[in-house]
């Protein structure tokens, strides 16, 4: 789930969304359904985010645990909403935009909670957010340029994945808890491996980005990718 604190679509890469592929005819009218399981999810997903932060600043400590496990169950259906909307092929536009805001706003909310309650170190959080502003503005920065949008892939998942099990353990490790201390560990291998497919993620996109823009201006994607990269090899 702490993506992001991801969408319903899961290929192998970030697909350019330019609504030319061989199913896009077919697919068109299921796609633009918003009442689905998935959406449904996403939807509980964001009406619960001010349930977690009330948890998490009960005084005394006394509403950490019910908040670690709350964002634990959240993360658990980040999960389970883009397994129903492939297998049960209730992938729709709405999900693929709402699905990885929401996932961020999730990211983020327990993120800069976690550090307002200190269960979390601010450089971390630093690292974290600054993955979150990179993404933001190369997304606006397509959407203002009027590109194809750029789908999230497996590694932004599993990314967002990562930070949303190592929030809840961080949390966790900061309640009156028995084995707080085993927890802190586990967060610290999650956050680790979080960060690590996130980052990755942001590099991949790099190059469906351009082939977005390429898409734009009426040039072959490939093309628009071997034009920056001569541009590159000539600095």
């Amino acid at each position: 789930m702490l993506g992001p604190m991801a969408a319903p679509a899961m290929a192998t890469g970030p697909e350019v969304n330019n609504g030319q592929g061989p199913d896009a005819g077919a697919g068109g009218a299921a796609e633009d359904r918003v009442l689905t399981v998935p959406n449904l999810l996403t939807a509980v997903r964001f009406v619960c985010l001010p349930v977690f932060l009330a948890l998490l600043f009960r005084p005394g400590r006394r509403g950490r645990l019910a908040a670690a496990f709350l964002l634990g169950a959240l993360g658990v259906t980040d999960g389970l909403d883009g397994y129903i909307a492939r297998h049960f092929h209730q992938v729709s536009t709405f999900g693929k935009v709402a699905d990885p805001v929401v996932d961020r706003a999730l990211v983020l909310s327990a993120t800069v909670g976690a550090t307002a309650v200190r269960a979390v170190p601010p450089w971390l959080v630093a690292i974290v957010l600054g993955r979150e502003a990179v993404v933001a503005g190369g997304t606006l920065a397509l959407a203002l340029a009027g590109a194809p949008r750029v789908d999230v892939n497996r590694a932004g998942k599993a990314g967002t994945f990562g930070m949303m099990v190592a929030l809840p353990l961080f949390v966790m490790a900061s309640a009156p808890f028995r084995w707080r201390a085993g927890a802190k560990r586990l967060a610290w291998l999650a956050a680790a491996g979080g960060q690590l497919f996130g980052w990755a993620a942001v590099a991949g996109y790099v190059p469906k980005a351009l082939s977005a823009l390429g898409a734009r201006d009426g040039a072959s994607p490939v093309t628009a990718v071997d034009d920056a990269r001569r541009g590159r090899e000539r600095l």
